[in-house]
């Protein structure tokens, strides 16, 4: 069964922002999925909710598990809800974890003072979009530019869904993420505050810091970022088919009597 690759956006932005990774996927034949949250992209009428994002992270897996082992890759908010997801009691159908941008955990002052920055960016007229523009023209290429803001931005969801992120449990979820896992990061990512304690949390996690690159590692650097979901599907292809018989599985589990 081939590999599938599900795809999950961060906080105001949308499916769009994986452009360069679906392009890049598309030309080695590997299907993606790349999801839109609630309150984001395409359903940006509805209202964002933490279930909601869980629902429809699990629904893109599910289905995409019946064609074969996943990749679960997600950025910034989408990855923080991911790390929760894959690190549930019960283990969803992920093969490995890619979560970029996320080694922080969402409490205290913190996560205030991002909530505070953020609404008084959106009570600005034209709701900060002139700065946005700015900071995305000066630091990411032109074939990435404007993937970010294609689907539209979330303006209305931002601060409900930085609300939610407090009633993550992620300590106790980044404890049980068994998964072949990489944290990736830009050098100058404001969300590394946490990095160290999340690769102690999840030792057999690879951390990847890339030099020269800010948050939005996956349009700044989306040669680098697909070189490690190429590394992550090699790895998922390279592994052993669970045996499905149970008389062997049960054989196999018996101590020799040689």
């Amino acid at each position: 069964m081939a590999v599938q690759v599900v795809l999950v956006h961060g906080i105001r932005t949308s499916a769009t922002m994986w452009r360069a990774q679906r392009a890049h996927l598309d030309g080695r034949d590997i299907a993606a999925t790349a999801i839109d949250l609630p309150g984001h992209g395409t359903r940006m009428g509805e209202t964002f909710t933490l279930e909601g994002a869980f629902e429809t992270i699990d629904t893109a897996v599910r289905t995409a598990a019946e064609r074969g082992p996943v990749v679960l890759a997600a950025h910034s908010m989408g990855g923080l809800i991911s790390c929760e997801y894959v690190g549930a009691p019960d283990p969803p159908p992920v093969a490995a974890f890619v979560a970029a941008s996320c080694t922080a955990i969402p409490r205290g002052v913190g996560l205030a003072t991002y909530r505070a920055l953020a609404r008084r960016f959106d009570s600005l007229p034209d709701r900060g979009m002139r700065l946005t523009e700015m900071v995305l023209a000066r630091t990411l290429p032109d074939e990435t530019r404007s993937d970010f803001g294609a689907g539209g931005y979330a303006f209305d969801a931002q601060d409900i869904a930085l609300r939610s992120l407090s009633m993550l449990d992620l300590m106790h979820a980044l404890r049980h993420i068994r998964v072949p896992t990489w944290f990736v990061n830009g050098q100058f990512d404001q969300l590394r505050a946490n990095e160290r304690l999340f690769q102690r949390l999840v030792p057999h996690a690879e951390l990847i810091v890339v030099p020269r690159t800010s948050h939005l590692v996956t349009a700044m650097r989306p040669r680098v970022f697909n070189a490690v979901l190429d590394l992550a599907i090699a790895t998922v292809g390279a592994a052993p088919a669970p045996d499905t018989d149970p008389a062997r599985a049960r054989a196999g589990a018996e101590p020799s009597t040689c």
